[in-house]
């Protein structure tokens, strides 16, 4: 059960933040099953491409907005790669 923290800790929270949509709901628990799906790996490594179908997220533009408003309103720490031979890392926060 505590595996699934993050996903009801960000549920908790984002009830007072008025910031949050329904795209950024669905990319974050996306994260949070991608995570479970790779052994609870700390870091995340993933690459956008391999997230987008999951969260049905179909444009890189609202891909990539959205993962940058979940770091910057802090609910997981984004670092990109930059490199397409190189999976960016996720860190969930919670």
């Amino acid at each position: 059960m505590e595996r699934c923290r993050p996903l009801t800790a960000f549920f908790q929270k984002i009830k007072t933040d008025p910031r949050i949509c329904s795209t950024h709901i669905g990319l974050f628990a996306t994260l949070v099953e991608y995570w479970q799906a790779n052994d609870f790996a700390e870091p995340l490594r993933a690459y956008a491409h391999e997230i987008m179908p999951l969260a049905k997220i179909l444009a890189n533009t609202t891909y990539h907005r959205c993962i940058r408003d979940l770091h910057d309103f802090g609910y997981i720490n984004y670092e990109p790669s930059y490199k397409r031979n190189e999976r960016s890392k996720i860190y969930l926060k919670l």
